[in-house]
């Protein structure tokens, strides 16, 4: 595919499907008005066989992506490229052991800065100003500082690497961490161009949480901008309802139609793993297992059993063990085949 897929030709992809309503729907919500990419690009000096290349793109009209790509030196063709995402207080600069592993391995990889973090945010104010955008998103900015903007800007990323003449666009995978799983899961139900994922420690129902009192471990995650809003709206003692409106409000759809496992069920069938642990309080086990099973019955009702696997950590927290990086790994490897 040597053009650029844009929202307009994703939701008229999906229009008249009406199991994939979601996707179009979600791309409404988080779909800003299409500017010119503007790439900014500089190759470093070659390092110990491998390229690094520093290079921003324009995600929408008042918002620049930087990004670090790393690859073999002296490559020629076309080449299956993962994206890695970080997880909340991260930036690129912490996924790059991880993208030497995979370009080690004969992969393009790429690592982004998620709104608000890394170089997108002002030197020394680490998640200040996340939280602070957040605050604005329940007060009305119109901002999706949560999650959402960032699959936007995943989504353009796509449109950027599509542009490249060492980069197989047919062959991107997207790994994320944490807030960066979300992502990931998000953005590979939306963008049909991933054509392999895998989210890593946040695959979880929303709802599930909701409904048993068990999204503490999740607001944990934004916990001053949740704190700041509670007494802006004069509430002591937050309950799951006032968490629903919070939702509502900043990421609204995820406890309902963006739900877990409404968003796997669009992946299907194209290759899936999920990564999850089994004691960790931001994704509740039984959500979890809500999500693999509709994600099993999808799979299989398409015929594509082997294209998704869960693994569960045993007594696991919120981590990622290194015998699970290496199957994500191995998982790239099987599908994208570099």
């Amino acid at each position: 595919m040597n053009r650029l897929l844009s929202l307009g030709l994703l939701l008229l992809w999906t229009t008249g499907c009406a199991q994939l309503a979601p996707r179009a729907d979600f791309l409404r919500v988080i779909e800003r008005p299409q500017v010119a990419l503007v790439p900014q690009v500089k190759e470093m000096p070659p390092t110990d066989g491998f390229v690094q290349i520093h290079f921003s793109f324009a995600s929408d009209a008042s918002n620049r992506v930087p990004a670090i790509l790393i690859e073999p030196a002296n490559r020629s063709g076309r080449h299956p490229v993962v994206i890695v995402m970080h997880g909340t207080g991260g930036n690129k600069e912490s996924m790059l052991p991880l993208c030497r592993k995979f370009a080690e391995r004969g992969f393009i990889a790429v690592a982004m800065d998620a709104r608000y973090h890394g170089a997108r945010i002002t030197y020394g104010q680490n998640l200040v100003q996340y939280n602070d955008a957040i605050v604005r998103a329940w007060h009305g900015s119109g901002e999706h500082p949560l999650y959402y903007d960032t699959v936007w800007d995943v989504m353009r990323l796509v449109d950027y690497l599509s542009t490249r003449a060492d980069v197989d666009p047919a062959r991107i995978g997207l790994m994320g961490i944490s807030k960066g799983g979300i992502e990931t899961y998000f953005a590979a139900a939306a963008d049909p161009r991933i054509a392999v994922a895998v989210p890593c420690i946040s695959v979880q129902s929303f709802r599930w949480a909701l409904d048993n009192n068990s999204w503490h471990g999740r607001i944990s995650t934004v916990q001053s901008a949740f704190d700041t809003i509670t007494k802006d709206a004069g509430v002591t003692q937050p309950n799951a309802a006032f968490v629903q409106n919070f939702y509502d409000r900043v990421v609204p759809g995820i406890y309902s139609e963006f739900n877990g496992p409404e968003m796997l069920t669009l992946i299907a069938p194209r290759p899936l793993l999920v990564i999850n642990g089994d004691s960790d309080v931001l994704t509740p086990l039984p959500g979890i297992m809500e999500c693999t099973n509709v994600a099993h019955q999808v799979y299989a009702a398409k015929h594509a059993e082997d294209h998704f696997t869960a693994i569960i950590q045993k007594n696991t927290r919120h981590e990622v063990k290194p015998e699970s990086e290496h199957a994500a790994i191995e998982w790239f490897v099987k599908w994208l085949k570099p």
